[in-house]
């Protein structure tokens, strides 16, 4: 055993010193792999950062309400005598006045121009009355102030803020014929809630004419636990029938399809782009075993088993390939790692988020390029362990 293992180094040392003699071919097979991995893990941090943008924003002691079968807010409806039930409902928590801790809220889209493009994309517009701001984490207005009840004046998200254009403080914009003033910014820590803006509601029920409902009810629970005791309420009462569930279940499942439809187009790319550089790593693996048929023959003459040719050739394609990781992994973190971008959310509107490179995907980039390595090395590495002698040594 230790004779083959000491074979094994000296071939591979053998194969990694002759690297100069092939640096282009080499270095090509390099930059193909770093080329597939760096797409990969540009596609796996974008989802990654999506889904924690979104998923991060929920919380298990807040209840969202929807219509029953509704998948987001935006195609939902929830009548005023609904939300009056809901908000006598088991589990809501009240305050210190003795009123039910909810926000009925509409959710509708409205155009907005990428800063980044000048494209127009599809904001998210939301309708909440006082208690609105208080469900939700975080929420600080940065600049400026609230929007008062009854006033065409909204309030916008930092990160929406900078992603699109016309949304800075006392700036003036238009929704569906309407002239509105940006009275304040807020932030919320990094939810999508500052994917944002907020008016109030009444005035939005008004303009858009959807008076007498709403899309969504917030309600804060006494404890995570009574959203069991809201939605078996909910079910039991036939006028109400809604789908009940908490703002960290939402969230995580509107994530839950945007980032897999994301990694669906990324993971066929990297794959289609990792089959390219593949035939170029077999290119330069056999380059390799035929520039070498020599050294192979005379270590093969003077008793060098074709094992160690094997696994020395293939230890070369590997290498190789790992450094190709490397570069793409590195290439990835240096480029978009914190990169700000938006896309379109479940409820057809922008979401602004940042790429997020975490080990365990720089893992799984790594990973690719091994088997990359492995595929493009080991038929060349057949061919070296298989190699007759005298083919080598006067071919």
């Amino acid at each position: 055993m230790r004779s083959i293992i000491l074979q094994i180094l000296a071939v591979t040392a053998i194969n990694l010193k002759s690297l100069p003699q092939r640096l282009w071919l080499s270095l090509a097979t390099v930059i193909a792999v770093g080329l597939v991995v760096t797409v990969l893990l540009a596609f796996l941090s974008m989802a990654n950062g999506f889904r924690r943008t979104i998923a991060d924003s929920g919380a298990e002691d807040i209840a969202v309400v929807l219509r029953s079968g509704a998948v987001s807010e935006i195609n939902s409806v929830v009548l005023r005598d609904q939300v009056r039930l809901i908000e006598d409902g088991p589990g809501i928590a009240r305050g210190p006045d003795g009123k039910p801790q909810t926000s009925g809220e509409l959710y509708l889209t409205v155009n907005g121009i990428k800063r980044s493009t000048g494209t127009k994309a599809s904001l998210p517009l939301r309708g909440l009355g006082p208690l609105g701001p208080g469900l939700r984490r975080g929420v600080v207005i940065t600049a400026g102030r609230m929007f008062n009840p009854g006033t065409n004046e909204i309030i916008v998200g930092r990160a929406l803020g900078k992603e699109f254009e016309g949304f800075e403080l006392g700036q003036t914009v238009t929704f569906n014929s309407t002239r509105w003033s940006v009275v304040g910014i807020f932030a919320a820590d990094g939810s999508v809630f500052e994917s944002e803006i907020w008016a109030d509601l009444p005035v939005l029920q008004s303009l858009f004419k959807r008076a007498g409902s709403v899309q969504t009810v917030r309600a804060r629970l006494t404890s995570p636990a009574a959203i069991e005791t809201l939605r078996a309420y909910s079910d039991n009462d036939p006028r109400l029938k809604l789908d009940v569930m908490s703002e960290a279940a939402y969230f995580a499942q509107q994530a839950s399809n945007t980032s897999d439809l994301i990694q669906k187009l990324g993971w066929p790319l990297a794959i289609a782009m990792a089959l390219g550089s593949l035939a170029g790593a077999l290119n330069t693996m056999y380059s390799s075993v035929a520039a070498r048929a020599t050294e192979i023959a005379t270590l093969r003459a003077i008793g060098f088993g074709g094992f160690s040719a094997f696994v020395g050739t293939l230890v070369e394609s590997l290498i190789l390939a790992a450094i190709g990781g490397v570069i793409g992994a590195a290439a990835t973190y240096l480029v978009f790692d914190g990169f700000t971008a938006s896309t379109m959310g479940a409820s057809f509107s922008q979401v602004v988020f940042n790429f997020q490179l975490t080990p365990r995907l720089i893992g799984q980039g790594l990973l690719l390029a091994l088997a990359v390595g492995l595929f493009g090395g080991l038929f060349p590495a057949l061919r070296a362990a298989r190699m007759p002698i005298v083919a080598g040594l006067y071919g």
